[in-house]
């Protein structure tokens, strides 16, 4: 089977589900519905072995359109090296795989999700106003949004690299999706999200907004974004989403709940902000020096598929002494776990 997570938080979209008004309710709970069955796929499947790296990096981009059809993968409407089509999201689609690739080549010398080559395909016009984001196992699937309370899901640049690091996690951690396991899960994938956004805009840690999906809210929500990495629980304070943003940033306030298998999507604010903590402490582009550790860490093959908070950051903190001996950046590291609680 295939694994697949989405990029809105179930919680989100369970309060949109019990909205007044018909067409965003409607659009919630098709959604939920949908989205919880890719997701059941992404659990039961397990985490893969890539192949050895080629010599050469490849980049081969498809994009299809299944014109608001259930019909997967759709029809092909821009290939890789096809001149634009007059559909924006077609193109945006397009783009945003070509940055997926390009930060994962020229940052981190990995080719591709899977370190070998695999070709990058999108699915565009999912369904009728489907409010998600999702990568399949092998695929990006992008909604248009219902209009109302999420704009078309290609408007955000960091939604298209969170999905494709999700194949990046299964095919090095493996990180289970579940409890503590499962938020580091969402976490590295909100931490290589913002890190792409920032290295196509060229920003430097304290230049960078480090939002997750700003952009994706109509402006009749009131909310700058879905996630921060900065602050988390204050991207968004609307009753149409129940409130304020529930994500914690410290480990007093972790959350303790069988939904949403086991808050991930409420308990990554915490290991998100330690990265933040220690990308402000370090300085300088963030991809560089605290993301090439987080990356390391992924990749080293070190990590239990179960890993808990404590494990990360103790596995982090070693990456870091291992990189740079003993300097700032290890303090960086260590100071930042310990000031989210961890």
């Amino acid at each position: 089977m295939r694994a697949a997570c989405g990029f809105l938080p179930p919680y989100v979209l369970k309060e949109l589900a019990e909205a007044d008004h018909p067409d965003v309710r409607e659009a919630a709970r098709e959604t939920l519905s949908v989205t919880a069955a890719f997701r059941q796929n992404r659990i039961d499947t397990p985490s893969l072995t890539a192949p050895a790296p080629p010599t050469q990096f490849v980049l081969t981009r498809t994009v299809y359109d299944t014109s608001n059809s259930m019909a997967l993968p759709g029809t092909e409407v821009r290939g890789e090296g096809m001149a634009p089509t007059l559909d924006g999201t077609v193109n945006r689609a397009y783009e945003s795989l070509g940055l997926a690739f390009a930060f994962l080549q020229e940052v981190y010398g990995r080719h591709s999700v899977d370190d070998a080559n695999l070709p990058l395909d999108a699915t565009v016009h999912y369904r009728r106003r489907f409010n998600n984001a999702l990568w399949d196992g092998s695929q990006m699937i992008f909604g248009d949004g219902d209009g109302l309370i999420f704009n078309d899901f290609t408007l955000v640049i960091d939604i298209p690299t969170h999905e494709i690091f999700h194949g990046v996690t299964q095919y090095t951690a493996g990180l289970v999706y579940q409890d503590e396991a499962g938020a580091l899960n969402e976490s590295v994938s909100d931490v290589f999200g913002s890190l792409a956004k920032q290295y196509g805009r060229q920003q430097t840690a304290d230049q960078a907004d480090w939002l997750i999906g700003a952009g994706l809210f109509t402006p009749a929500v009131r909310g700058q974004a879905l996630r921060s990495l900065k602050d988390p629980g204050s991207a968004f304070d609307d009753p149409k989403l129940g409130g304020k943003d529930p994500q914690p940033k410290h480990m007093a306030d972790y959350v303790h709940t069988g939904d949403d298998h086991g808050a991930v999507h409420y308990n990554s604010g915490i290991p998100n902000h330690a990265f933040y903590l220690a990308a402000i402490a370090i300085g300088g582009f963030a991809w560089e020096k605290t993301g090439r550790i987080w990356y390391e860490t992924m990749t080293s093959g070190q990590l239990p598929q179960d890993c808990t908070f404590r494990q990360f950051a103790e596995a982090t903190t070693n990456t870091a002494k291992r990189l740079y001996n003993s300097g700032s950046e290890l303090a960086a590291v260590e100071d930042a776990w310990r000031a989210v609680g961890v």
